[in-house]
């Protein structure tokens, strides 16, 4: 979440960045929730204070009939007030996680992904005197990808996947965990990118597919109609992204200074409900409600926060790089970073069976905005 005082102090411009990213803020409504609150939350800490003064006055002997009923006033005008804090407390927390990161003043203004900008693109596109297959053909032609047998037993959009393309799939998450857990080559790629950073290697971690609802939502990545799996008869959620299980391994905790950065690369099986999407890109892999993916995750100080995120970013392009596939990197624009980004950017890799670019990674940069939300500190 966004600091309260931030937003007392810059309201008009916390309501501007807002409706850029696309939401409808009542800032006005929370700051007047925040005052009330501010007030009898001064009224009731004077009243606690009144009550163990007069606590501590009795510590020395019998107390007398007058000083018990005044200990009882007391008590009663303390749990009034407590009953009135409560809805505004609860009131402020949910209309604060409304208001969203503010973008940093490099993110293009936009209402759609069509509003993201290409910073570079990479590599030559190859050329074929042939109509090459995508990937889909290609895998059902070998007989690695089987949709129809995976549609009786879960429904649409999951897939079988067999034979080589399993073990395709691992070999990429062992060469990624190969690179990312060695010291010497994130050295080599802050060196090669000019980036003042820690060479700490990456901590490879197996998380939960779940978590609780309060977890999530302090994550600021619960899409409860688009995208989240709920299970039916617990308070948990099935992961949409590595991120969303990984992050919070560090709830309610104090990291020491001298052990951050925290760099975590996490494996999950992800799960997306993908709402309002039937019939969009849904051929192979694409859309599927189901799949395995790397993630890279980590905390750092505020100091360095920024250089972590080019460092992400100078890795997912190191890894495409040695596998000389063509890519462009684009800025997200403000309504596409997502409710607690600052910044975001993608990498899009060129598929020649679709002679297009498609979205393969991303990496986002959050500031303090989610580890506020976890207190996480």
């Amino acid at each position: 979440m966004l600091d309260i005082q931030f937003i007392r102090d810059n309201p008009e411009l916390v309501k501007d960045k807002s409706r850029q990213k696309g939401y409808q803020v009542d800032v006005d409504k929370l700051l007047d929730i925040d005052s009330k609150r501010r007030d009898l939350q001064s009224e009731l800490q004077e009243l606690q204070a009144k009550r163990n003064a007069h606590s501590d006055s009795l510590s020395a002997g019998k107390p007398t009939a007058e000083q018990i009923e005044v200990g009882r006033n007391i008590k009663l005008q303390v749990t009034e007030l407590e009953q009135k804090l409560k809805p505004l407390d609860e009131e402020f927390d949910t209309l604060l996680s409304t208001v969203p990161n503010m973008p940093l003043d490099d993110v293009p203004i936009g209402d759609s992904e069509e509003g993201n900008v290409v910073i570079k693109t990479v590599g030559d596109k190859p050329e074929f005197n042939f109509k090459p297959k995508n990937h889909a053909e290609l895998a059902e032609a070998k007989g690695w990808l089987d949709k129809e047998r995976a549609a009786k037993v879960a429904g649409s959009r999951f897939a079988y996947l067999t034979g080589d393309l399993v073990l395709l799939d691992w070999a990429m998450n062992m060469y990624a965990l190969s690179k990312l857990t060695d010291e010497s080559y994130i050295k080599q790629v802050a060196a090669d990118n000019s980036l003042k950073v820690s060479t700490k290697p990456f901590t490879p971690v197996q998380p939960p597919a779940v978590a609780k609802t309060k977890v999530f939502e302090a994550t600021g990545r619960l899409n409860k109609e688009e995208q989240t799996y709920k299970l039916a008869d617990d308070d948990l959620w099935l992961n949409a992204s590595a991120e969303h299980v990984l992050a919070p391994m560090f709830l309610d905790e104090i990291i020491p200074a001298d052990e951050l950065p925290i760099r975590m690369v996490g494996y999950t099986t992800a799960f997306r409900r993908e709402a309002g999407t039937y019939g969009k890109d849904m051929e192979g892999f694409f859309r599927l409600h189901q799949f395995n993916k790397l993630e890279m995750e980590g905390f750092s100080k505020p100091e360095d926060a920024y250089n972590e995120h080019l460092l992400f970013i100078a890795i997912q392009e190191d890894l495409f790089n040695s596998l000389k596939l063509p890519y462009k990197v684009l800025n997200k624009c403000t309504a596409d970073i997502g409710l607690p980004n600052a910044r975001g950017v993608d990498i899009d890799v060129w598929l020649p069976g679709q002679n297009k670019y498609r979205e393969s990674h991303t990496a986002d940069y959050m500031t303090d905005y989610q580890t506020r939300s976890m207190k996480t500190r």
